[in-house]
């Protein structure tokens, strides 16, 4: 999903060539273009502009969230990761009409026609501007509503939406707690960077909520003790 180069980077269009749909070597369909196309991915501050008058609650999600609490950019970022409750999606595409959304999972990127929803199955939905075929942002769909914030690997966890999401600059952020704790599942190099970074500015209360969360999702998980010892 993530592509190099810095976030909000911009090419010459004049070189902009559609990308042909085709298969990927395990089998699955590949609609427009490929990861490198993420280099065009929206800053959250570009983001909250396209997304000004957007009249249903979304916020980013991942390592730019985390960035987005610190106040800092604290590393590269391959690309934008926004969250919306699953209802709210058509909303979103209605919001951004002249874009190309396409369903992702399980090896696929399949373009969605105008009105036809991604499969129920798919939660991410990767948002292609045509004209210069780069990737814009990841639209996660999650469950929950406008009021209840809920985890989507595991629906037991839940929590108010407004304590859930914050701001930053006027532009809305999963809290780190949430974000780490989907991050804290794969532990790779970049959530382990993310963890450090971020880990001892939590609140006691936040640090409390993530270690019960973590612990009771991932038993003994090393982030549950290193909380303890902040």
């Amino acid at each position: 999903m993530l592509a190099p180069g810095a976030p909000g980077e911009r090419h010459d269009r004049s070189s902009v060539t559609i990308a042909p749909v085709r298969m990927t070597a395990g089998g699955g369909r590949w609609d427009g273009p490929g990861l490198e196309a993420w280099r065009g991915a929206w800053t959250p501050a570009e983001a909250a502009e396209k997304f000004s008058g957007l009249k249903v609650p979304w916020c980013v999600v991942g390592g730019w969230a985390i960035d987005l609490f610190l106040g800092r950019q604290t590393r590269p970022h391959g690309d934008l990761e926004i969250a919306v409750v699953k209802s709210d999606l058509p909303a979103v595409r209605a919001h951004l009409a002249g874009y190309r959304f396409h369903a992702v999972g399980d090896g696929d990127v399949r373009a969605l026609a105008p009105g036809e929803p991604p499969p129920p199955e798919k939660h991410q939905t990767w948002v292609l501007e045509e004209a210069v075929q780069l990737w814009r942002v990841d639209v996660m769909q999650e469950p929950g509503d406008h009021e209840t914030w809920v985890f989507r690997r595991d629906q037991r966890i839940a929590a108010p939406r407004a304590q859930m999401i914050a701001f930053s600059g006027g532009v809305p952020y999963l809290r780190p707690e949430g974000s780490l704790l989907y991050k804290a599942k794969a532990q790779r190099p970049k959530d382990e960077a993310d963890f450090a970074a971020c880990a001892p500015h939590l609140g006691a209360g936040s640090r409390a909520w993530l270690r019960e969360a973590i612990t009771s999702l991932y038993p003994g998980h090393a982030w549950a003790s290193a909380l303890d010892r902040i």
